[in-house]
Parts: C-alpha cells; sequence; structure tokens
C-alpha cells in the first residue's frame, strides 16, 4: 500500500537538508534581526548634555558622586558618537554576518557564510538575544555538520 501522507523513505523525519536546515536558519535570522535594530535603535539614539548633567546631579546618586566626577570623562565618551560606535559596531557587524549566513544557509548556498554566521551567532556578547542566539548557533552548526547537508549546498 502507498503511503499518502508523504512520510520520508527511511522513516526518519528531517533528513531533507532544506527541511534540517530551515528552523535553525529562521531562528537565527530573527534573532540577528532583533539583536541588529537594538544596537542601531542605541547607536542612533543621542545622548545629550542635558541628560549627562541630569545623571551626575541626580540626588539619587550622592552617594556615588565622587566615583561620577573620577568616571566624568569615560562617561562622556562612552556617550559620544564614537563611544557609541565601539560598542555597538561589533554587535551589528556580527549581527548582519550572523542574518547573511542564516540567510544562505535557508537557502542551502554558500556553506562557508552559512558556517561563519552561526559561528558569529556564538559571540555572548552581541547583544539582546545573545542567550538564546546561543543554542541555535551550536544547533545550526551540529546541522551543518551533517553529512547530507554539506553535500546539498550549492
Amino acid at each position: 500500500m502507498e503511503n499518502a501522507y508523504g512520510a520520508p523513505t527511511d522513516g526518519f523525519p528531517g533528513t531533507n537538508p532544506k527541511e534540517a536546515v530551515s528552523l535553525p536558519a529562521i531562528l537565527l535570522m530573527v534573532t540577528s534581526a532583533v539583536t541588529f535594530l537594538w544596537a542601531l535603535t542605541n547607536l542612533a539614539t543621542p545622548v545629550g548634555p542635558e541628560q549627562l548633567e541630569q545623571l551626575y546631579n541626580d540626588p539619587n546618586l550622592a552617594q556615588y558622586r565622587d566615583v561620577l566626577e573620577k568616571n566624568k570623562g569615560t562617561l562622556d565618551w562612552f556617550v559620544s558618537v564614537g563611544g557609541r560606535l565601539v560598542m555597538f559596531g561589533p554587535v551589528l557587524l556580527l549581527n548582519a554576518l550572523t542574518f547573511f549566513g542564516a540567510f544562505k544557509m535557508r537557502q542551502l548556498q554558500s556553506r562557508g557564510l552559512a558556517m561563519a554566521g552561526a559561528i558569529a551567532s556564538l559571540v555572548p556578547c552581541c547583544g539582546t538575544c545573545g542567550c538564546l542566539a546561543l543554542p541555535i548557533g551550536i544547533w545550526a552548526l551540529v546541522v551543518l555538520a551533517k553529512p547530507e547537508v554539506k553535500a546539498a549546498f550549492r
């Protein structure tokens, strides 16, 4: 009798390489897009001198006044455009690499870029979705290492 439901011939689900890479690729694209937008928002949101002055003069932080005064130059640099570029630039680059690698993984194109994207998602300090992206990145690497998936890449 013929199987009308289209189960795989070997009986194991997920042996189709396209199906195997689809979910980890989609999840990597979602987490990297969310983190990319978060970093872009933080990069584009200006911190003006009024906000810094409010921080320095906040009565709730009176006990930390000496620390704030001692580190005023460092705080000013971190909220400057250059400081924000140093902090969020790598996050933007790594998450763009993760997104495009996952995009290529889903299409079964450019295995090297797919591997690079999965590895980039393993960097833990790259944003809000770092904790979520870590197990997904490991999953993607495991899937990409399967022989049938390797053979399916163009």
